[in-house]
């Protein structure tokens, strides 16, 4: 039996799918009930690749059944299918018609199904999420206070404090679960030793990077999106430049670069060699927040601490 490639559009309340091979478009609810017999039917079809967008959440209980029943399924960026959507022709947009996309998607790119998180982690990154929004909060609050009026900035200042709380108690829990695993807590404490990382970057690591330390540091540095990337043609050499990428492990590690860049020997030397060298600062930073990235891959790599691997460490091998 050939394999069959199916492609579900996501909604709050509804699953739109539609195969491949067999011109089949079809609707479910998006609940338990729904996604249960979705599966069902989805096994009558014989090998499959299902593929969906990345939804802000609403692919999760989808992408959980399938995992959990073993057909293999594709959480891909909507940025991708869209671009593919308009390469093909595809410029209307229904529900029906991105199904049929997502499907022709998964025949003709055939993406790599990627496991799901255990429990574990996915509870740590449902609480590092949090720590996220209630960071946005607090910075919103506090840049509303320089402008507010006498009669509210009591109660501006009430929730500050009330957030304040709220991110140590966040900070305490998430301590709390790393050290409940013995391999994240390993990391947690290598990264911790390098000067310029701190709690944030080395929670954000060890959670949503997991492949720190098992890729090359090309591989890792274009999977957080701090690679230049070429773009040539012919004769023409154009400007080089970052894309793509986890944008939420980038903005944790620009933070600890701007820190490294005075506090972290190696990067500070590498951020003033390149400022001597007429780059523009934001080009340094990129550049020094790609060497960080190599030096803690690296650590990870080997398992050594800072301070004990210098021949690893050094500016010129990383």
């Amino acid at each position: 039996m050939s394999k069959e490639f199916v492609g579900v559009d996501i909604s709050k309340d509804t699953l739109d799918i539609a195969t491949y091979t067999r011109e089949k478009i079809w609707s479910a609810p998006n609940s338990e009930a729904g996604i249960n017999h979705l599966i069902e039917e989805l096994g009558e079809l014989g090998s499959l690749l299902v593929v969906m967008e990345a939804t802000g959440g609403y692919e999760t209980n989808l992408a959980y059944a399938l995992n959990k029943s073993g057909i293999p399924c594709a959480i891909v960026n909507p940025r991708e299918v869209r671009d593919f959507a308009r390469a093909t022709k595809k410029l209307a947009k229904t529900d029906a018609i991105d199904s049929r996309v997502l499907a022709r998607f998964a025949a003709l790119i055939q993406p790599d199904p990627r496991p799901l998180s255990d429990e574990q982690t996915q509870e740590l990154e449902a609480v590092i999420a949090r720590r996220r929004q209630v960071i946005e909060m607090l910075t919103t609050e506090k840049n509303r206070l320089h402008q507010a009026q006498k009669t509210v900035r009591g109660a501006i200042k009430a929730h500050i404090d009330y957030l304040e709380k709220e991110l140590n108690h966040i900070d305490s829990d998430l301590q709390g679960r790393i050290k409940e695993s013995p391999i994240k807590h390993e990391k947690y404490n290598l990264l911790q030793s390098v000067p310029g990382v701190g709690p944030n970057l080395s929670s954000t690591l060890v959670i949503e990077l997991p492949e720190l330390g098992n890729l090359n540091r090309r591989q890792i540095a274009a999977l957080v999106g701090v690679a230049p990337l070429n773009r040539d043609s012919g004769n023409m050499r154009g400007k080089r430049s970052t894309w793509g990428g986890r944008s939420q492990v980038r903005a944790a590690l620009y933070m600890s670069t701007l820190v490294a860049t005075r506090f972290n020997p190696i990067i500070s030397q590498f951020y003033a060699q390149l400022c001597a060298r007429g780059k523009a600062k934001k080009v340094a930073l990129v550049a020094c927040m790609r060497k960080l990235l190599s030096i803690l891959n690296s650590m990870l790599k080997h398992h050594v601490p800072w301070h004990f691997s210098p021949p690893v460490l050094t500016v010129n091998n990383i």
